[in-house]
């Protein structure tokens, strides 16, 4: 009997600003992040990165990932690609990128990640608003005596 399809396993999923690839294939994630700080909103992500990886699982596969707005209902951003794993011993890795995201509100977003719609993770990307602390107005010169 051949194994045809298996359901592939998600090794990680992690949020970073941005990926390169070396010439010799391995991965250099930047700004891997379990929140976002940011000085007000609304404002604009230039970059959001979701760098995700499957292994053991045999087939075609689709993954979804997206990004849900605080209500937990809202899909702010999803992004889907195809991929193949020939061998349970093989692995697939996988970017979704999300460019100029807006966040309107600070709260408690979530990533989900699927496999041919079936919930593989779920975890919480606060967006936390920490206005700047005012900077203290510099000392008045004062006369030194003659």
């Amino acid at each position: 009997m051949t194994v045809t399809r298996i359901l592939p396993d998600l090794q990680c999923a992690l949020v970073c600003e941005d990926v390169r690839q070396e010439a010799n294939g391995n991965f250099i994630l930047l700004g891997i992040t379990a929140f976002l700080r940011v000085p007000q909103v609304p404002i604009v992500a230039n970059r959001l990165c979701i760098f995700t990886r499957w292994c053991a699982g045999v087939g075609n596969f689709t993954e979804s990932v997206r990004l849900i707005a605080p209500d937990q209902t809202t899909v702010l951003r999803e992004a889907k690609v195809k991929y193949a794993l020939q061998d349970p011993a093989h692995n697939a890795t996988n970017l979704s990128v999300f460019a100029q995201l807006e966040f309107t509100a600070g709260g408690i977003y979530f990533v989900e990640v699927l496999v041919d719609d079936v919930m593989k993770l779920r975890f919480p990307l606060p967006v936390i608003v920490a206005p700047p602390a005012p900077q203290p107005e510099p000392a008045a010169p004062t006369a030194s005596p003659a």
